[in-house]
């Protein structure tokens, strides 16, 4: 068992804050498709690695040594190191399945039950409107898309703010950010560090879709005004849509009604850097895991009989 097996288990503690500054410094858009890139690679690599972890320690045992069929005892650090990491390793692949297994389940049945109220209701174009006393309004993947506003949220907003809100969901819609966060929410569950990470990541699919919504209106005042007004409308409203469903009022509102205020701010190299900290954080993190995965394969083998050591 390498050292190297740890990498990927410790690299990804540095992801929130990286996350945080990357989206900081890139546009929007750009920055989703890193954010969401990186956290589903840091995931992928701390799976491979507890998954070698819980290997290593299993072929300990004289049962999976012979089952694996190992006719030299594998190399590997002392008892007292391999299994208790094994034992944690196991521990954590579980509890990750289990609360994935159970997001899962959860994301599956609002969605059916989201789709099932849109499907009822008639719809102009990709409009669906909900007759209800809580304000909510979202981007709801599918076949075809839809935007679902509740008629508490229309009344709430002025004509201009309404188009203004239709043209931000619709911007999810058109981008696909439904894939974006039903990935973070993946890699959230394979790295508590990650937990944060997509949080990061939801407020980047809603920055990205404010900047598409100002582009096609070209009033990034009048997004503001619509989001801010659409979040006061829907504080504490209760929703039963997917986490996956972008919403107008996801994320911390103050914080994106201030960015479409701003003017538009030139990227330089020197703020690119904390993404190139990110991405090689992500590489490095993947190229640990593979050559310790690969090592240990090789160590297989080598308990196999099939190479000299």
């Amino acid at each position: 068992m390498t050292a190297l097996l740890f990498v990927p288990l410790i690299l990804p503690f540095l992801a929130p804050t990286l996350a945080r500054r990357t989206l900081d410094h890139l546009a929007p858009a750009t920055a989703l498709w890193v954010l969401t890139t990186s956290a589903v690679a840091l995931a992928g690599a701390c799976v491979a690695t507890l998954g070698a972890l819980v290997l290593t320690g299993l072929l300990k045992f004289p049962a999976f040594a012979a089952l694996g069929e190992l006719v030299h005892p594998l190399r590997a650090p002392s008892d007292y190191v391999v299994l208790p990491a094994a034992m944690a390793a196991t521990g954590v692949l579980t509890l990750s399945a289990w609360t994935l297994a159970r997001s899962a389940l959860r994301q599956t049945r609002a969605f059916r039950t989201a789709r099932t109220q849109a499907d009822r209701r008639p719809a102009a174009g990709d409009l669906c409107v909900i007759d209800s006393p809580h304000a909510d309004a979202y981007a709801l993947p599918g076949r075809p898309h839809r935007i679902v506003v509740t008629t508490a949220m229309l009344r709430s907003l002025g004509p201009a703010e309404r188009e203004a809100l239709f043209a931000h969901e619709r911007a999810h819609n058109r981008a696909c950010h439904h894939y974006f966060l039903a990935a973070a929410e993946l890699a959230a569950h394979c790295h508590p560090a990650l937990r944060t990470a997509r949080e990061t990541i939801r407020l980047a699919a809603e920055r990205a879709a404010d900047e598409a919504a100002a582009d096609v209106t070209g009033d990034r005042r009048l997004i503001a005004t619509a989001i801010a007004r659409a979040a006061l409308a829907g504080h504490a409203s209760p929703t039963t849509r997917p986490d996956f469903a972008p919403a107008v009022t996801t994320g911390p509102v103050p914080r994106r009604v201030a960015a479409l205020l701003q003017p538009v701010e030139r990227r330089t190299h020197l703020k690119r850097f904390t993404a190139f900290l990110l991405v090689a954080c992500t590489v490095l993190s993947v190229a640990a895991g593979t050559v310790g995965v690969v090592d240990f394969h090789r160590e297989v083998e080598i308990a196999q009989g099939e190479q000299g050591p």
